[in-house]
């Protein structure tokens, strides 16, 4: 059994179940949030026992990630790892821009890049009483690169403004946080990931496949060695760098 413990939000999402079940694999420690209750009862029955810990939380509501922090402290005694993979959209997330409206954009904005600033002051607040700790982010290529618009002619999906400029947001705010904790025993990155496969039209596949090296859409398992290498001592001195995961769409 490793000993590292490591803390994940959105672990019942695309990517944080995955992250759940390779870690599981590895033998971590792991305390797992989510706000879907549903979820986190099917992923408990997966992967219950003595080391891990299940908590439904809505994170975004004030003092709740106080207090799963604390939960996870009380269980294992510290937290060597936190991965942020929570992603709450909004009911008008999606929208084109031209029809984007203003409280869904600012719920988003709010929801998303200030939800992974808010946490890494919480659980760098934990760090630094710690003593270490090793915090990682999700971007994604459409932080690093715009959309290539004609992958989505002929579908129903669109990749809304917003979310280029909340992962193009969290890249800097790994960066910052990096440098602003010089020399504080912390390492800070993030993982920009290519397209998940989820279904998407046969045509925007064959669309992204194009841009691509080799496989096209990744499945949400494909990020896990680079979860595992930014874990692990491998990586002692990397940080404030932002890994690209994409199989070359973004070259």
């Amino acid at each position: 059994m490793k000993e590292e413990v490591i803390l994940i939000t959105g672990a019942c999402g695309l990517i944080g179940e995955s992250i759940v079940f390779g870690l599981k694999n590895e033998n971590y420690k792991l305390v797992c949030i989510d706000n879907n209750k549903k979820n986190m009862e099917k992923l408990k029955l997966k992967y219950n026992d003595k080391n891990s810990l299940f908590l439904t939380s809505n994170i975004l509501i004030k003092e709740s990630l106080d207090l799963c922090i604390e939960k996870a402290h009380n269980k294992f005694g510290r937290i060597d790892c936190a991965i942020h993979a929570a992603y709450p959209k909004s009911i008008g997330w999606g929208s084109k821009f031209e029809d984007l409206k203003e409280n869904f954009l600012m719920e988003d904005l709010q929801n998303q890049l200030g939800l992974a600033i808010i946490f890494s002051q919480k659980i760098i607040k934990y760090f630094l009483h710690q003593g270490y700790g090793n915090l990682i982010h999700f971007s994604s290529i459409q932080g690093i690169a715009a959309p290539k618009f004609d992958h989505y002619e002929k579908t129903s999906m669109n990749s809304p403004i917003e979310y280029s400029a909340i992962k193009a947001g969290i890249i800097s705010v790994t960066k910052y946080l990096s440098k602003y904790y010089k020399n504080k025993n912390l390492r800070i990155n993030c993982i920009s990931p290519g397209g998940i496969y989820n279904n998407q039209p046969k045509s925007f596949l064959n669309n992204y496949k194009k841009s691509c090296n080799s496989k096209g859409m990744l499945n949400s398992e494909d990020i896990l060695g680079t979860i595992l290498f930014l874990i692990s001592r491998n990586s002692l001195y990397i940080n404030g760098q932002n890994i690209i995961v994409d199989d070359g769409w973004s070259l």
